[in-house]
């Protein structure tokens, strides 16, 4: 089967896809907020190519999952990826998080993945952990009033705030210079409309108030954490630098000037850099 459905404990339908050789490595996608697993097809296909097995999944309440009004949170989207690795009875696999997906793929791999010695290695693309929110333990993290702003501007008018991000900030659009494709931007507002408002709405406290720092000291197997220094989504110093400094057994790889969503705009150079990773 290339694509389905996977029902969770708590009853919610995830949807997936499974393209690819079964007895091939498989390499599994967590996608970003607000997104679905398409915001991979530059990816997906590129392994494919390889000969790779490639999975990826729609969270709960984004893209073709169950809009559910409960377990937005971390812990169910760890839960969540689980279900589809033991549904699909995956094994040496390596997780590929973007931005909140690699969120999930850090709980995933300290909670599920390696407990259940199902996990190879694990890649975090301009990811979330170990913690967005400024906390007085996390001097270089983001504003409360700056998610509380997300929270308003969702609330007030999702299409016209999704619209605006993906324009803007997402892929450094916004920059001057920059090569603007009304493609990528239609595609990303497409995949965050097709999502649920509420779970979007609680899936903001999800991605920026989770303190992942022990998910990160908990994960053995090789890790990659990578990203553009010119993110405007995710300061790469309260990011990519400190999972490194966290992880037991990490490579660093920043990209100058590449923005938070340069796994599109910079797909050519990421793809190879993370074929190298995960032959190496």
């Amino acid at each position: 089967m290339s694509s389905g459905y996977v029902k969770t404990k708590d009853g919610v339908e995830i949807f997936f896809k499974d393209w690819g050789p079964k007895n091939a490595q498989p390499i599994m996608f967590h996608h970003g907020w607000p997104l679905s697993s398409d915001d991979w097809d530059a990816q997906m296909l590129f392994f494919l190519a390889n000969g790779y097995r490639v999975v990826a999944h729609d969270r709960r309440g984004h893209g073709r999952s169950s809009q559910v009004d409960t377990g937005n949170d971390m812990d169910h989207y760890a839960a969540d990826a689980f279900a589809v690795v033991e549904h699909l009875d995956l094994k040496n696999v390596v997780h590929i998080g973007h931005s909140t997906g690699g969120g999930e793929v850090a709980r995933y791999v300290a909670k599920f993945g390696q407990p259940h010695g199902r996990v190879a290695k694990a890649v975090l693309v301009s990811s979330v952990p170990p913690l967005m929110l400024k906390t007085e333990k996390n001097p270089g993290g983001t504003p409360i009033e700056v998610f509380d702003g997300f929270r308003k501007a969702l609330a007030a008018n999702r299409a016209q705030f999704y619209l605006d991000v993906a324009s803007g900030p997402f892929y450094g659009f916004n920059r001057e210079g920059a090569k603007v494709s009304q493609g990528v931007i239609q595609n990303w507002w497409r995949q965050g409309m097709i999502g649920g408002a509420l779970a979007h709405y609680e899936g903001i406290k999800a991605f920026s108030e989770t303190d992942q720092t022990e998910d990160l000291k908990a994960i053995t197997v090789p890790t990659l954490a990578m990203q553009g220094d010119d993110d405007q989504i995710v300061p790469y110093t309260d990011a990519s630098v400190l999972q490194a400094k966290l992880l037991k057994n990490s490579t660093l790889k920043i990209y100058k000037g590449f923005p938070h969503g340069m796994l599109t705009t910079h797909a050519e150079v990421i793809n190879p850099d993370l074929l190298a990773f995960v032959k190496g």
